[in-house]
């Protein structure tokens, strides 16, 4: 099969400063306290996905998954290692990433859409596509700074889902929005992973994993620990019995129920 993201040796090193003022920086020194720290983020993970897999990414809050995800899409350089990747890259990899606050919607559509690699023509062509999946109704033509988040996920999200990708990313594209948009938004996933497109998806909910993904990859502080493609006996629900997720809240119910649908 072809190869459609291959990750080698990638780290990515992030610096925390504890003081701020010079107060603060005085006291620190004199203390004898350090004044900032270095972590890695992403540490030394490599692994490879052929075209048409659909990976769930999974781990703590803090794991470096969406750091991660921000090197896959070029957002950000490794510190060490590379990242190849094959053909065209579409997604959500943060709420209201390439909009700008003082447009429009409608223009932000064509904004995001440019940004993403859409001529102006296949903008204009999934036009009416695009707004009436993000259902934003009258406030497609006021500034998005107006839209709640669940506004500027839905749009954001229509944009991505409507570009002809190789490889799609989404950030827990989930977390925001209501239930009927989430249900819509796995449904749509579900129909460009049965294209053929490389889906990379961060995720806490477990039955939503379960839904779309074929392979689980699991951060620790940074480092790849699971891989359900190569560890043996490896599955998704290998991986989320790992992280231990099937501690079910009334959220993960619901999640069940909306995984279970889709």
């Amino acid at each position: 099969m072809t190869e459609s993201i291959v990750v080698d040796h990638v780290s990515k090193e992030f610096t925390m400063h504890y003081s701020r003022t010079l107060k603060q920086m005085a006291v620190s020194v004199a203390k004898r306290l350090p004044l900032s720290e270095s972590f890695n983020a992403v540490d030394d993970v490599s692994f490879t996905v052929e075209q048409g897999e659909s990976i769930g990414l999974m781990g703590l809050n803090g794991s470096g998954k969406s750091t991660l995800l921000r090197v896959i899409s070029g957002v950000m350089h490794p510190d060490s290692g590379s990242v190849l990747t094959r053909g065209r890259i579409a997604g959500l990899i943060a709420k209201g990433a390439g909009f700008h606050p003082q447009l429009t919607g409608r223009e932000n559509v064509f904004m995001n859409a440019a940004i993403l690699g859409m001529s102006e023509a296949e903008t204009k062509s999934r036009f009416d596509a695009i707004v009436d999946f993000a259902d934003v109704g009258k406030f497609l033509d006021i500034p998005v700074s107006h839209y709640s988040s669940g506004m500027f996920a839905r749009l954001g999200f229509s944009v991505a889902i409507h570009v002809d990708a190789d490889i799609f990313l989404a950030d827990e594209v989930l977390a925001v929005g209501d239930r009927p948009f989430k249900k819509k938004c796995m449904e749509k996933m579900q129909e460009i992973r049965h294209q053929g497109t490389t889906i990379f998806y961060v995720s806490h909910a477990a039955a939503s994993v379960r839904a779309m993904c074929d392979r689980v990859l699991v951060l620790e502080s940074g480092k790849l620990t699971y891989d359900s493609k190569v560890v043996p006996g490896g599955s998704v629900d290998g991986a989320i019995q790992y992280l231990q997720y099937d501690d079910t809240t009334e959220e993960e119910h619901a999640d069940e129920e909306l995984g279970s649908e889709v």
